[in-house]
């Protein structure tokens, strides 16, 4: 069995970039990295008062099911001191998975510990841009990511603002 899940990855506490960062050398040390996006800063959703966001999209393959990539991201979050107190608020970091596929199958999950594809990725540019990035012909759900953002609000993709700090590993390529 092997699990190819898209992951976003985000924070705007304490030293995000550092934060992500960590996931993706995590990610390349336990040999599961296939792709990393640029960082992108990126306004708060969900209607908390909080600071920008950092987030980025990672592509990783694990040798088993969603559920086990779902808590290899909760490993990461622990390590990172994450809180869940305010829903949508401010975190040190946050690692969601957006879509799996195992063994070639794309999954749909209504579970509530995990729902695939994520409920909400479709309506995120700070999801659909950075993974349009690092996969063209990305499709969520049986649309295509170019797609759904042309279906956003134009201010909220506008407002997604690329940064020139890489977040691969260094030495390390897909």
């Amino acid at each position: 069995m092997s699990c190819l899940a898209v992951l976003s990855i985000g924070g705007n506490q304490g030293d995000s970039l550092a934060l992500l960062r960590g996931v993706a050398e995590a990610a390349a040390a336990d040999g599961i990295l296939r792709a990393v996006s640029s960082v992108y800063a990126t306004p708060p959703w969900g209607g908390v008062e909080q600071d920008d966001f950092l987030n980025a999209i990672l592509v990783v393959e694990h040798p088993s099911t969603p559920a086990d990539v779902l808590e290899w991201g909760f490993e990461r979050e622990r390590a990172a001191d994450r809180t869940r107190q305010v829903r949508w608020g401010p975190r040190t970091l946050d690692v969601d998975v957006i879509t799996a596929e195992v063994d070639g199958t794309q999954l749909t999950s209504d579970d509530e510990s995990l729902t695939l594809p994520h409920p909400r990725a479709r309506e995120r540019a700070f999801v659909l841009v950075p993974w349009l990035e690092i996969d063209p012909d990305a499709v969520l759900a049986g649309a295509g990511v170019r797609d759904l953002i042309d279906t956003l609000d134009p201010a909220d993709v506008a407002a997604i603002r690329r940064l020139d700090q890489p977040l691969a590993p260094a030495g390390w390529s897909s």
